[in-house]
C-alpha cells in the first residue's frame, strides 16, 4: 500500500482544519481535504472515544490519494471540541442521542457539498454511533465502514441488562460526571500497558503520543459514569430484533477476536443481522485499533476496505 511517505506527525499541506457549528452554537472541529479533479465519491470518517483524528491521518491521506474527497471530525466533547464533564480529562455525555442529532445535522450538510458516492465511516464507538445513526434512518450513505465498532463491552459475564442496571446505580448515587476507572497512578499520565490495548505498531502507537504532546487539547482519559451508563443504553437500542435487519446499506466491519475493549461476538452478530453486511475477521495478530496496525494487519485492512467500496461505492461513470 502507497503509505511509506506520509508523514503522521503533519496535518497534510492540501487539508483544512476548521469548525462546523452545530444547532446550538457549539463548535465541533473538522478536517477537510480537498475535492479531486475526477473524484472517486467522498468519505466522512469519525474517530473513537476520547479519540482525535490526528490518529488516523495515515488513513485518511490514503483514500484521499485513491481520489476520495475526505473529511473527519471530533465529536462534541472530545478532542478540540470542548468538554461536557467537569475537568478537562473525563469524556463525559449527557445522552448518545446528542452525538446523533450532531451526525444528523452534519451529514446533511457534508452531503451536499460533496460528491457522491457518500461513504460514512467510524472506529469504535464512532463506529457505534454512525451505524445507530443509520439504523434509526438518521444518515443515508451508499456504505458503510466500521472499524472495530463497541457493539458490546469485552469481558462481560453478567447479562447486559444487569451491568446497565449496576451502571445507572453509579451513575445516580453520586456525579454522573465522575470517573468510571481509575486512567493511572498520576493523573494525566497514561498508562505504559495502554499500547497492549490498541496495536502492536510502537511507531504508530508513538505518534499519537506526539501529538498528544503538540497539541494537549487533545488528552482525553476515562470516560464518565453517565457515559458508561449511556454507552449501555445505546448498544442495548442497537439490538433491539428487527432494527438491524432492517438497513438495506451495505456495511463492511473490521473486528479482531484479540479486542480488549470491544466484543468480538457483537460486531459478528452484527455482521450477521445486516442484510448486506460483510465481516473482516482478525485474530491475535491485531489488537482493538486495526487502522493503526503494523503494516500486514493494517495493509489487509485497507485492502478489504478498497475492494468492499469498490463494489458496494463504485467510481462515477
Amino acid at each position: 500500500m502507497n503509505h511509506a511517505d506520509i508523514d503522521r506527525r503533519a496535518i497534510p499541506a492540501d487539508a483544512v482544519e476548521s469548525r462546523w457549528n452545530a444547532a446550538d452554537g457549539h463548535a465541533i472541529r473538522r478536517i477537510d481535504w480537498p475535492v479531486p479533479e475526477a473524484p472517486r465519491g467522498a468519505i466522512l470518517f469519525f474517530p473513537g472515544r476520547g479519540d482525535n483524528y490526528e490518529k488516523y491521518l495515515e488513513t485518511l491521506e490514503q483514500w484521499h490519494r485513491a481520489g476520495w474527497a475526505v473529511t473527519a471530525a471530533d465529536w462534541r466533547g472530545q478532542a478540540a471540541s470542548g468538554r461536557l464533564g467537569s475537568d478537562p480529562i473525563t469524556g463525559h455525555v449527557g445522552d448518545f442521542a446528542d452525538w446523533i442529532d450532531d451526525l444528523a445535522a452534519f451529514w446533511k450538510q457534508w452531503k451536499t457539498d460533496k460528491p457522491g458516492p457518500h461513504v460514512l465511516a467510524g472506529h469504535s464507538m464512532g463506529g457505534h454511533l454512525v451505524l445507530r445513526g443509520l439504523a434509526e434512518g438518521r444518515v443515508d450513505p451508499d456504505a458503510m465502514v466500521l472499524s472495530a465498532p463497541m457493539l458490546g463491552f469485552f469481558g462481560t459475564v453478567l447479562p447486559v441488562g444487569w451491568m446497565h442496571g449496576a451502571a445507572r446505580l453509579m451513575k445516580r448515587f453520586g456525579d454522573p460526571a465522575r470517573p468510571a476507572w481509575k486512567w493511572s497512578e498520576k493523573p494525566g499520565e497514561i498508562p505504559a500497558a495502554r499500547i497492549n490495548l490498541l496495536t502492536h505498531d510502537k511507531e504508530r502507537y508513538a505518534d499519537e503520543l506526539w501529538w498528544r504532546e503538540e497539541r494537549p487539547e487533545l488528552v482525553m482519559g476515562p470516560g464518565s459514569w453517565g457515559w458508561v451508563e449511556r454507552a449501555y443504553a445505546s448498544m442495548r437500542s442497537l439490538a433491539r430484533p428487527g432494527l438491524l435487519e432492517a438497513v438495506q446499506t451495505p456495511v463492511l466491519l473490521l473486528g479482531t477476536s484479540n479486542d480488549k475493549l470491544v466484543d468480538m461476538k457483537a460486531i459478528a452478530a452484527a455482521a450477521e443481522r445486516l442484510p448486506q453486511g460483510e465481516l473482516v475477521a482478525f485474530g491475535k495478530e491485531a489488537h482493538h485499533e486495526i487502522l493503526r496496525e503494523v503494516d500486514p494487519v493494517r495493509d489487509r485492512a485497507m485492502e478489504a476496505i478498497a475492494g468492499f467500496l469498490d463494489r458496494t461505492a463504485p467510481r462515477p461513470a
